[in-house]
């Protein structure tokens, strides 16, 4: 790897394009030509992860913001065009527009791939816009493991270098640059054409992070698609021979100097070398529950605890001690009294690390629809327990969060439970079980059963089958094959539940 310095620059300086961000972000993606063969371990973590984004995709498809992303985009069909989760197989759409709803249905239910460094991510987001460009364009399943491969390595190094959320910018900004690189890896676009596509992603991208903030709406799961769709975009335009506002990282008026850390400040952005192989993707690692990641470990950690506590109405108080970002984005030291509100919306209380622990230590577990589900929200006696949890900041789990070592990097924290009679119970866990150094790390047969799991009654088990031997043969399918990445569904029953929604204007 070779550590880029990024920095803002005065206009006069005339920034060489060659010693620009974008630029190199360009290099990384057109220089998957020059790797003759996909890291092994690599291309299998990217079928692991269609195979992901399906399981979650599909489970989300009578949910409304699924279904108003699907209506909108069902008003643009195109040949040949892209599939869409929920529509009938022959239905084929403007790919900009399957990527919007295919990319609102994969990040409806919080539940799918993440990386967490400087800045947080969901680096699965990719997969829609490009599968989606893959089959408009003809392209083939190993074009488009070239191209997934590409974006996971851009948007990993841009989620290590350059935190967004300390200035209070939504992590989508890092997803319309990888995107329109990995587009332009897999379609083999040249460097300046990817360079302007990038450039035109991050200015289109940029937006506030009051979409995680508060009262958090259905929009958390329009963002990511709506970075998708623009960065399809915007590869668009620039094969067209549009440029875009340059330099758009290191531009005196550009992202750092006004959006970011200002125009003294400095990055590191780590990129590969020429003829490096492209692992970033297997830096990330999925969910075994639908909550937001820093969730994930605290689920894992309240089921352990929940034999320990004995009758959970004898609590008098519990505190996680976890890091910043954890305390600050879903717990306590957020300032939201939103968090402790057994009215607020799933979008909500999957922020809400104290909700989270509450439910987790009542049932033992957790569900993707039923967690959330208002009258679980509720109940009075996780209403109670809920109030009586809170989270503080612990030096030693912040600096284990930043960890240089992905190995020994923790998103965990500690659990002090207090008891009427003054007894104290606690217990601690770095990482959640499915992680990569967790307890049960996934697998393939992981990623299997959470597919099986999410798709029963709603996908055939022929239509299961038919799907996961697609997926697994990705680098030999056609372009025709590619929409075998779409499990059959119940379209009828899809269908039925759209009707029953508002109209818009279309």
């Amino acid at each position: 790897m070779i550590d880029h310095q990024v920095r803002v620059h005065p206009s006069a300086d005339r920034l060489p394009r060659e010693k620009q961000l974008a630029w190199k972000l360009a290099v990384v993606a057109t220089g998957t030509q020059e790797v003759p063969d996909l890291d092994p371990e690599a291309s299998e973590m990217v079928i692991n992860r269609i195979i992901d984004n399906a399981s979650v995709a599909v489970a989300s498809l009578r949910r409304r913001p699924v279904a108003v992303a699907r209506a909108q985009a069902a008003g643009h069909p195109v040949a040949p065009g892209a599939s869409a989760y929920g529509l009938p197989a022959g239905a084929t759409l403007s790919p900009e527009w399957a990527a919007w709803a295919n990319g609102t249905a994969v990040r409806e239910l919080d539940f799918h791939d993440t990386y967490l460094a400087a800045d947080y991510s969901h680096p699965g987001d990719n997969i829609p816009p490009l599968l989606a460009v893959a089959q408009h364009t003809g392209c083939s399943g190993a074009g488009l493991l070239r191209g997934i491969t590409a974006a996971y390595e851009i948007h990993v190094a841009l989620v290590k270098g350059i935190c967004l959320h300390a200035h209070r910018i939504d992590h989508v900004a890092h997803l319309g640059a990888a995107a329109a690189g990995g587009i332009g890896a897999m379609l083999r676009l040249d460097i300046e054409t990817v360079y302007q596509a990038i450039q035109q992603a991050v200015h289109t991208t940029t937006a506030t992070r009051q979409s995680r903030k508060g009262e958090i709406s259905s929009w958390k799961a329009f963002a990511p698609a709506f970075a998708g769709k623009a960065a399809i975009e915007a590869v668009d335009r620039a094969m067209r021979g549009e440029g875009a506002p340059s330099p758009i990282y290191e531009g005196e008026d550009g992202f750092l100097a006004w959006m970011l850390g200002g125009p003294e400040a400095s990055y590191t952005v780590a990129l590969p070398e020429p003829g490096e192989a492209r692992r970033a993707i297997l830096d990330t690692y999925t969910k075994e529950h639908s909550a937001e990641y820093q969730a994930q470990a605290v689920i894992d950690l309240a089921r352990g605890l929940r034999e320990k506590t004995g009758p959970l109405e004898k609590v008098r108080s519990i505190v996680l001690h976890t890091s910043h970002h954890t305390h600050q984005v879903i717990g306590s030291g957020s300032g939201d009294p939103q968090k402790y509100d057994p009215t607020a919306g799933r979008e909500t209380l999957d922020h809400s690390v104290p909700y989270i622990f509450a439910v987790a230590l009542e049932d033992g577990g957790w569900h993707h629809e039923r967690s959330y589900a208002p009258e679980r929200a509720q109940r009075p006696e996780t209403v109670v327990l809920w109030q009586r949890i809170s989270t503080v900041e612990d030096p030693e789990w912040t600096r284990r969060y930043h960890d240089p070592d992905p190995a020994r990097r923790a998103f965990g924290g500690r659990a002090v439970i207090t008891l009427e009679d003054g007894t104290v119970v606690e217990d601690e866990l770095a990482v959640a079980d499915a992680h990569p150094a967790g307890a049960r790390p996934f697998d393939r047969a992981g990623y299997t059963v959470k597919f099986r799991t999410l798709t029963d009654g709603i996908v055939t088990p022929a239509g299961q089958d038919a799907f996961l031997r697609s997926a697994a043969g990705l680098a030999e399918l056609d372009t025709d094959a590619l929409a075998g990445l779409f499990p059959a569904v119940d379209t009828d029953a899809v269908a039925a539940y759209d009707a029953t929604l508002p109209k818009g204007l279309f």
